[in-house]
């Protein structure tokens, strides 16, 4: 009798301790250069030197994205019942003139006055005062959190201006932590009147900054060998929706609510991209368009997320300059309206569930609402899921009550009806306020915005129509319309009269509730809350990928070179794939522990080790990344087991009630 040591020697007791996840700081140098060295993604072009704000992922980064997406799709589009849409990329001009872009889709950026370096004004503002209050805590002797740097090349740029111990005064503390509290709520020339006041300059080379101007963020692109059909390349998904609205409705019976949905690449041209995957320009975004009745905006499954925590920075508390979190229910949220209507917070509630599900750590994720100068005139309330990672509180999700807006500034410019038309169970009458023109006078002073000041006009509800009236009565109105702008109008021009009619169809137009991801963002913040380095070695790094989105589901090694191993190792491969287990198979001549190590920093969940005992007992063991526990079985047993656990239909404990625990050696007959 000859006894062969198998995969590990270690036994369950020593298995059986708790992780401790915790044991080393942070460190996003070493989870940096572990990203890079496993090809998660890297700069686009790099062997020319690259381009900024521009990336390719690689094997690993691709998959985990595919992963993510793949979730996105099942939580959102099957769930659901949503209509998946694919539209092009390249977007006439017309259209994004019409829904605002070509005009608004703007930054404010400053330069230096000597050298000419660009900077985002808001970043630049952030950063210089973040830095100034780092360095008044390390004037009071008051330990910071630790400031991660960069390379070389990144020192200069947001989140990362040098800090000098200088105590500040009290009150200029105070003030400074207000304005970071509001920073995403100042205007262009308000961020101008803080770089003057505060004495901002380039923090690498103390030059004065220019007045903040306004930069178009789109690639704007010619359609067609003429030059004459100008275009942009699409800076959201959205308007691909909103313009095949017809069709959808059509498609859907001409019923509401509904939903449609897309996964596409859109871009920005950044003024200044840094923050690696966080700020780039070019980018896969996933969103959805849901249409809901504006007079009744209850959604039918808000039961089931009700109870959903959400950790809410509402925006009364950010406008006090304040930053604390609430943690409240979605349905106490409803029903305080500090959440506008019950179908933006349903979505609220489906997002809070998979960003947890794909496994980003609810303690730093928050949702912020957006404040008045951030949120769109047409906007009736807009939250962002915001996460915490090394660089800060991120936005990775916006989720925005869009109302009427695009489908009415599209209606408007086309002339094509993108309303809705409802039968009612019986006719009725109504009292209604209709309004009437004078054509002539109406064209003559409005011209070119004549026909849209009359859509907004016989678009409005019946509330507001009397509002106008009853200010008409006493001189002029202001109606504000699809463009932003407001116009006068004047009684000679508007007549606002009570009638009665009978209706046997109701007409609308739906309003929007639009969910938006940013997929890049998510997956790095996914990367930082997953990644952690072993108790008894900071070299040794793991990705706590959950096995749903990890990109290699398991991990099949041999303990030696000896060809029926390495054979039996490539079967069991193939038998995993045939039915969707992403497998790899190392057969290089590394120890095991290297292997399960290299392994490890993939997010690889599961490991299988073929020995001689497979070939005599046709066994093999199951490695659990985290814990490194294993349980032993037979082939086939094990592969059902891993089957079961990648598409989370039992966990380690199920599995282990499965298989047997491995002892960690097996005696083997010659």
């Amino acid at each position: 009798m000859v006894t062969q040591s198998a995969a590990s020697t270690s036994h369950p007791s020593e298995l059986a301790q708790p992780i401790n996840k915790t044991a080393h700081e942070f460190d996003k140098t070493t989870l940096d250069a572990l990203l890079a060295r496993r090809f998660f993604f890297a700069p686009a072009f790099e062997i020319y030197g690259g381009v900024a704000g521009l990336y390719d992922y690689g094997p690993t980064g691709s998959a985990l994205q595919a992963n993510v997406l793949n979730e996105w799709r099942k939580h959102y589009i099957i769930e659901e019942d949503m209509l998946e849409l694919d539209t092009t990329i390249m977007t006439l001009s017309e259209v994004l003139k019409t829904s605002g872009h070509v005009d608004k889709f703007a930054d404010w950026m400053v330069k230096d006055v000597q050298t000419g370096e660009i900077f985002r004004a808001d970043h630049l503002v952030e950063a210089v005062i973040e830095a100034r209050l780092k360095g008044d805590k390390e004037a009071r002797g008051v330990k910071d959190e630790p400031v991660v740097e960069e390379d070389e090349k990144k020192k200069k740029k947001k989140k990362n201006v040098k800090s000098v111990a200088i105590k500040l005064e009290d009150g200029v503390v105070a003030e400074y932590e207000s304005l970071l509290a509001q920073i995403d709520n100042y205007t262009g020339p308000e961020l101008g009147e803080l770089v003057r006041k505060h004495n901002i300059r380039n923090p690498a080379t103390g030059n004065e900054l220019s007045e903040p101007v306004e930069f178009n963020l789109m690639f704007e692109s010619n359609i067609g060998p003429t030059g004459q059909i100008k275009g942009y390349l699409r800076p959201e998904t959205a308007q691909g929706h909103f313009v095949n609205f017809a069709r959808l409705l059509e498609f859907n019976n001409g019923k509401v609510p509904f939903a449609s949905a897309q996964i596409g690449r859109s871009f920005r041209n950044e003024i200044a991209p840094r923050q690696g995957l966080l700020r780039v320009r070019e980018f896969t975004m996933a969103e959805i368009e849901h249409y809901v009745d504006p007079l009744d905006k209850r959604h039918a499954r808000f039961n089931e997320v009700k109870d959903v925590t959400l950790t809410l920075l509402p925006k009364d508390v950010q406008s006090e300059g304040r930053t604390e979190t609430t943690q409240m229910t979605v349905g106490d949220a409803v029903a305080k309206k500090i959440v506008d209507n019950e179908t933006l917070g349903y979505f609220l509630g489906r997002t809070q569930l998979f960003l947890e599900k794909i496994g980003i750590d609810p303690s730093r994720m928050r949702c912020r609402q957006h404040m008045a100068n951030e949120m769109a005139h047409y906007a009736a309330d807009c939250w962002d899921f915001e996460i915490q990672s090394s660089y800060g509180w991120i936005e990775c999700v916006g989720c925005a009550d869009r109302s009427a807006y695009d489908l009415t500034v599209h209606s408007v410019r086309t002339k094509q009806p993108l309303r809705v038309q409802q039968k009612l169970d019986e006719p009725r009458k109504v009292e209604k306020l209709d309004v009437q023109f004078d054509a002539k006078k109406f064209g003559m002073t409005f011209k070119k915005d004549a026909t849209m000041i009359k859509e907004t006009l016989l678009g409005l509800e019946k509330d507001k129509l009397q509002c106008i009236k009853d200010e008409l009565a006493s001189g002029t109105s202001s109606v504000k319309c699809a463009d932003g702008k407001s116009y006068d109008i004047t009684s000679d021009l508007v007549k606002i009269e009570p009638i009665t009619v009978t209706e046997y169809m109701r007409e609308f137009t739906p309003n929007v509730i639009e969910p938006s991801f940013g997929i890049g963002r998510i997956l790095y913040s996914l990367l930082e809350h997953s990644y952690w380095a072993r108790e008894q070695d900071k070299a040794r790094g793991v990705l706590s990928l959950p096995s749903v989105v990890a990109p290699i589901k398991c991990l099949i090694v041999t303990i030696s070179q000896d060809a029926e191993l390495r054979a039996k190792i490539h079967e069991i491969s193939r038998k995993m794939r045939r039915i969707g287990i992403a497998s790899r198979v190392d057969d290089s001549s590394a120890s095991i522990g290297k292997k399960y190590a290299r392994n490890d920093e993939l997010g690889t969940p599961f490991g299988c080790t073929v020995d001689f005992a497979t070939i005599q007992k046709g066994t093999i063991t199951l490695r659990e990344r985290d814990s490194t526990n294993q349980l032993i079985g037979q082939v086939d047993d094990v592969i059902d087991v891993v089957d079961q656990l990648v598409k989370g239909t039992i966990d380690w404990s199920g599995a282990s009630s499965r298989l047997e625990s491995y002892s960690g050696v097996q005696d083997v007959e010659e």
